[in-house]
């Protein structure tokens, strides 16, 4: 039997994907493209937005439609977070959520017994250890994301992913060691530690996000460690200090901020004041060289006025961020912020999106000319032709023509000119 997986979503949810096509292989499956023909079709959903549901519920009456013969298996924060709801989406055979990743195989097992449909979805509980299995390789990436904490205890007013995800828990040290070793012997240069709220890591396990990281540092093959979405109030002076400690930590880091007015920051129940952040990337920059730093933002906040929104403008062009990610505010049923009054009208939202995100895009043009002229070394990622496209340690995208293939390996690059969105130039290693 062959299935296939459809992954919506975050990076978490991608590492999830993985988890479960090693699971499937272990099983005795095939596994093919989301494309082709399939006994089973996996849809591991998202549901930050209202969107996001509506593009699941889609996808899945999409592969119904398209392979009436076939399994539909609806599994990931949608039917987590709206169990009810997703249960009634009749073209999903097996409606599942993201506590029960584990159960998939068993699931299909039950199912083909009876061909009887099934939903399936468990709450998670406060008392949750961390649940799930390891991967050895991360197929079409020559990076790998490795998730090590799942859940969050923040709850910010307008996000839904507590309820879609749990508690905060940690992946078990040991379990990190033995899958980044594996990960190291398949050839993957670069590891992605990635959570729910990564920063977060080791809090219920008395360990913090620097034991993760010296564990996969000392793991002979890697050669780097990048870390995803980090929470800025998490990032002590100590996890600073050991942190510039290590020789494989890449210098970037993605500080989420969502807004830079710390009165808009009080209504998201963000646990962070804009200065605070500042002074945080302050001690970043002195403690990395190189570093580079990109964010998220959320533009048209309620109640957020044109005063509050420049105040983010301005601290957005003060912090100097190589990258960041603009959204307009996406009410969310279930959340507090779904019914906050003085919502921000749709075409409002929509200019200040695109106010910011040309701000955003002249940083980031001088953020990169200052390589112009510059050598750097780059993990070399995909190719199209002849061009080959990768990424520095401070994730500065570069690009050279070469017939070589370049997939995986680490190399030297002049710096010529910036094109395009990304740097371009000459390998300079022979």
């Amino acid at each position: 039997m062959k299935a296939a997986i459809c992954t919506l979503g975050c990076k978490v949810n991608q590492y999830e994907s993985q988890e479960m096509l090693c699971r499937l292989k272990e099983a005795g499956y095939g596994i093919t493209d989301v494309h082709g023909d399939a006994d089973v079709y996996i849809v591991n959903s998202c549901t930050v937005t209202a969107e996001s549901s509506r593009k699941t519920r889609q996808t899945v009456r999409r592969l119904k439609h398209e392979h009436p013969d076939a399994v539909v298996v609806l599994t990931g924060c949608y039917p987590q977070a709206f169990a009810q709801e997703a249960a009634g989406l009749e073209e999903a055979d097996i409606v599942l959520g993201n506590r029960s990743n584990g159960e998939l195989t068993e699931k299909l097992e039950e199912y083909f017994a009876g061909r009887r449909r099934m939903a399936a979805t468990q709450s998670h509980e406060r008392d949750d250890a961390y649940n799930g299995g390891i991967i050895d390789r991360f197929e079409g990436h020559t990076r790998a994301f490795v998730k090590i904490q799942d859940g969050c205890n923040r709850y910010c007013s307008y996000c839904i992913i507590p309820k879609a995800r749990g508690f905060s828990r940690s992946k078990p040290l040991e379990t990190i060691r033995k899958e980044v070793a594996l990960l190291a012997a398949n050839n993957y240069k670069e590891i992605v530690f990635v959570g729910i709220n990564l920063s977060a890591y080791g809090k219920d396990i008395g360990l913090d996000l620097c034991d993760a990281l010296e564990t996969a540092e000392k793991t002979p093959g890697v050669e780097r460690i990048r870390l995803g979405s980090l929470e800025p109030d998490h990032i002590t002076d100590d996890i600073i200090d050991r942190m510039r400690g290590l020789t494989k930590l890449c210098p970037q880091f993605h500080l989420s901020l969502q807004s830079g007015c710390d009165r808009t920051l009080k209504r998201m129940n963000r646990h962070y004041t804009a200065e605070g952040y500042a002074a945080l990337c302050d001690k970043l920059k002195a403690a990395f060289p190189d570093l580079s730093l990109t964010t998220d933002v959320i533009a048209g906040f309620p109640g957020e006025t044109g005063e509050d929104f420049d105040e983010t403008v301005a601290f957005v062009k003060r912090i100097g961020f190589m990258k960041v990610h603009v959204f307009p505010f996406s009410p969310r049923e279930g959340t507090p912020a779904f019914s906050y009054p003085d919502p921000v009208p749709n075409a409002v939202k929509e200019a200040r999106c695109a106010r910011l995100q040309k701000e955003a895009d002249a940083l980031r043009e001088d953020f990169l000319r200052g390589y112009i002229g510059k050598t750097v070394e780059v993990l070399f990622e995909t190719a199209k032709g002849t061009q080959r496209h990768g990424y520095t340690k401070n994730y500065t995208p570069v690009a050279v023509a070469s017939g070589e293939e370049l997939t995986g390996t680490i190399r030297q690059v002049a710096v010529a000119e910036v094109r395009d969105g990304m740097c371009t130039g000459k390998l300079s290693d022979g």
